[in-house]
């Protein structure tokens, strides 16, 4: 578990002195530089057949999803609209632009879009063992 987190950091490093290198005396690729909205280390048994799965998720003024856990690490970026989440107990406000990280197996026992006139839009991003499911409902 270890090993694998050390050598996917390692390889995340070694990327980031080559960009940052390429980069060095160089004029800015963009006129906005980057901006880091989320960092989580995810511990990890092993790197090998990972698999990342980018997820749309729409949701109708006042939709509610039912129960649901995600058995894999999580990752969330809200693209529009405002979303009530209530996960493991605790209660949560996203706005556009909010990014948040949740880990695996915890209850999500509601999430809704607050408005009752506007949709909300988020993008997931999942990672986990090839195949495995990203999104189990919970059982009544």
């Amino acid at each position: 578990m270890k090993k694998a987190t050390i050598t996917f950091l390692t390889y995340c490093v070694i990327f980031t002195l080559n960009a940052k290198a390429q980069h060095s005396g160089h004029a800015p690729v963009a006129g906005t530089p980057p901006r880091v909205i989320l960092k989580q280390l995810i511990p990890s048994s092993g790197l090998k057949e990972q698999e990342v799965k980018m997820v749309i998720v729409n949701f109708a003024p006042a939709e509610n999803l039912a129960a649901h856990r995600h058995p894999i690490p999580t990752f969330g970026y809200v693209l529009e609209g405002e979303l009530e989440s209530t996960f493991d107990g605790k209660v949560y406000h996203y706005k556009a632009g909010d990014a948040f990280y949740e880990r695996p197996n915890g209850l999500h026992a509601r999430t809704r879009n607050t408005s009752k006139d506007k949709p909300a839009k988020l993008i997931a991003f999942f990672v986990g063992n090839k195949g495995k499911a990203f999104l189990v409902p919970e059982k009544k």
